[in-house]
């Protein structure tokens, strides 16, 4: 079993008040990347690289035997009102125990952690029988998956087991729903809004979808595990020369959530049935993310994000579970996250072994409430450790 010291213990916190203060919206992380390589270099990992997406890849052990790699990413969402923060979103403030800031439990608590129990490692000598990366990566915000694609397919590293560090409150995650993002465009005929008889309304014809859209959610597949699937309308626009003219265009999108068995042609079809049964002129499509990322890599993908399920049973599963048992002297609950990650690449499309593990709770992601218990992400930073050797072995 891995402890911290008291001095790793203070240089962790102040490791983590360090990346919580260094602002890092997605595709602006190039500052905290340059954080976390000097602390992956300072604290002993063999090797630390950036790669193109600017995803900093550190790693540990033999260069031979499994891979195991650690996930987390070092985007945050953006502050849109910092008045509406009982702290300074940026301060990385330390109350009773607890750390407050933006990122802190999304997801920098975890990070910090994986780059002290890879010292914790160092520090006793271990020598792996595979090898252990650690990899901060960017840009999973807006486009989860796509920094581990450019990882996988791009730069040839396939890990054979994945850890995600998103927030667990150190309990085990097992999957989560997908998602896709739909935009659909009904069409018309503009005119002067004075004689709207001479015209197609476009917001019209989209009012009927969208009635048929609000149909269609009580009907969507269901899933024992991971529950229904579910959509909502997100946001809608019209186009039209002026208030006085009746629009030719409407448009809105749904953010469509996919159980297991939900695929992108499914969820099309769905929309696609309701425009045949309502008769109007309309098409449906699946939205692309397009951004420069911070190292000037051009990054474009699809807004699909399949859904994954891994079985209690899996090895992967009872590794985690033994190495809290282990450390931490409990043995943890099996659950699921309701919001997307990086699985959804890694075991949703490359089908590599996937578990979630991290410190913080689900209900302060995304909230001006943003914080992680500090013992928690000293106790990952030792579960991580324990991990590794539970996983890929140790001579």
């Amino acid at each position: 079993m891995f402890n911290l010291s008291s001095q790793d213990r203070d240089a962790l916190i102040g490791f983590l008040q360090d990346l919580v203060r260094t602002p890092s919206p997605s595709t602006q992380e190039g500052e905290v990347a340059q954080r976390l390589v000097e602390e992956m270099q300072r604290v002993g990992f063999a090797e630390v690289t950036t790669d193109r997406i600017g995803n900093v890849i550190g790693r540990i052990g033999s260069g031979r035997g499994s891979k195991l790699l650690y996930n987390g990413h070092m985007d945050t969402v953006d502050v849109t009102d910092p008045g509406l923060w009982p702290c300074d979103p940026y301060g990385a403030e330390i109350e009773e125990g607890v750390l407050y800031g933006l990122g802190a439990c999304d997801m920098k608590g975890a990070l910090a952690a994986m780059v002290y129990g890879v010292k914790a490692l160092v520090d006793a000598d271990v020598e792996l029988g595979g090898d252990l990366y650690v990899v901060g990566v960017v840009q999973e915000e807006p486009c989860e998956g796509l920094a581990m694609r450019v990882l996988v397919e791009e730069e040839g590293l396939r890990p054979d087991l994945v850890v995600l560090g998103e927030a667990t409150n150190l309990q085990i995650s097992c999957g989560q729903r997908g998602r896709i993002e739909l935009k659909v465009t009904a069409r018309g005929r503009s005119c002067h809004a004075s004689a709207p008889e001479h015209g197609e309304n476009a917001i019209y014809a989209a009012a009927r979808l969208i009635f048929g859209v609000e149909l269609l959610a009580p009907r969507l597949a269901d899933d024992a595990f991971l529950g229904q699937g579910s959509l909502s309308i997100t946001q809608i626009e019209s186009t039209a020369a002026s208030r006085n003219a009746v629009p030719d265009r409407c448009t809105f999108y749904i953010d469509r959530r996919l159980t297991m068995g939900e695929t992108e042609a499914k969820a099309l079809a769905e929309i696609q049935s309701i425009i045949v049964r309502e008769g109007v002129k309309a098409e449906v499509e699946v939205t692309e993310y397009r951004a420069t990322s911070h190292t000037g890599y051009q990054c474009q993908s699809k807004e699909y994000y399949p859904a994954w399920v891994m079985a209690e049973d899996h090895p992967l599963v009872q590794a985690v579970a033994r190495a809290v048992k282990q450390t931490l002297g409990y043995k943890p609950r099996v659950g699921k996250w309701d919001f997307s990650t990086d699985g959804v690449y890694t075991m949703g499309v490359a089908g590599i072994p996937t578990v979630g593990l991290g410190p913080g709770e689900e209900r302060y992601l995304h909230t001006v409430n943003d914080q992680v218990r500090l013992a928690d992400v000293v106790k990952a930073a030792q579960v991580y450790a324990q991990l590794a050797v539970e996983v890929i072995g140790a001579r």
